[in-house]
């Protein structure tokens, strides 16, 4: 089930499913309504786990149109279930109507340039490594670090966050203080650093140089637990101090 959205009118919503057997939490993030003056709602989905359907009947029973998938990184977890959300999403999935994406064109991935080659690749992915061999489409756009991203009138910055992979990154919303940090920081905690291609010290440069760089009151929403802010990880996480 999806959690409530955030309560400030202005803010964007955050919807978040909690998926497969990693509890991996994926997104759904919708602009406040009178950011965009069209009827239909744009959105995004932030990663896609095992077993995606929530999320895709959340998207079709609320009428919103996705304009993209994207992945904070691209670990197994995050990405065994990009197939079925770009399939349901694409002009010939199930449904029609908000089945298609932007435009009637299929469902565009987006992920960090760093990570380019992972979501065709179960090694870089570590799928191979979990018995099974998972791969996705895309990637469809490849981000950097400091891009801008626009969704239904609000304006998104692209935070390079690597170190739990090479290429994981943050969405940060600076109006409304909110931030989709993906496995770089969790509520108490950070993401794992013994996996093929992690870096214990660039994560921790991230997240002292990008992420307590912000807003005390910014709300982190991470992909596992439940979602912290940002003053609370300075003050208390264990593993990385301001």
């Amino acid at each position: 089930m999806p959690s409530s959205p955030l309560t400030n009118p202005s803010a964007p919503e955050i919807h978040c499913f909690t998926l497969g057997p990693y509890e991996t939490n994926c997104y759904i993030v919708v602009p406040p309504r009178g950011a965009e003056s069209t009827a239909e709602r744009a959105c995004w989905i932030v990663d896609a786990s095992f077993e995606p359907s929530p999320i895709v009947d959340f998207v079709r029973q609320h009428g919103l149109i996705p304009q993209s998938l994207i992945l904070t990184h691209a670990h197994i977890d995050h990405i065994a279930g990009v197939a079925e959300v770009v399939s349901a999403f694409s002009p010939h999935g199930r449904g029609g109507g908000a089945a298609g994406g932007a435009g009637g064109k299929p469902l565009p991935v987006w992920i960090h340039e760093a990570e380019k080659d992972w979501l065709s690749d179960p090694m870089l992915n570590l799928s191979a490594l979990s018995g099974m061999s998972v791969t996705a489409p895309g990637p469809d756009r490849l981000l950097k670090d400091n891009d801008k991203l626009e969704l239904g009138g609000t304006s998104w910055t692209v935070f390079h966050t690597p170190g739990h992979s090479p290429g994981g990154i943050t969405l940060y919303h600076a109006d409304s203080g909110t931030a989709m940090v993906g496995d770089t920081l969790f509520a108490g905690s950070v993401g794992r650093t013994d996996f093929p291609g992690c870096s214990q010290k660039a994560l921790f440069e991230a997240i002292r140089t990008k992420l307590y760089t912000l807003p005390e009151a910014t709300k982190a929403y991470p992909g596992h637990g439940p979602a912290t802010t940002i003053g609370r990880e300075r003050k208390h996480n264990p593993f990385v101090k301001a």
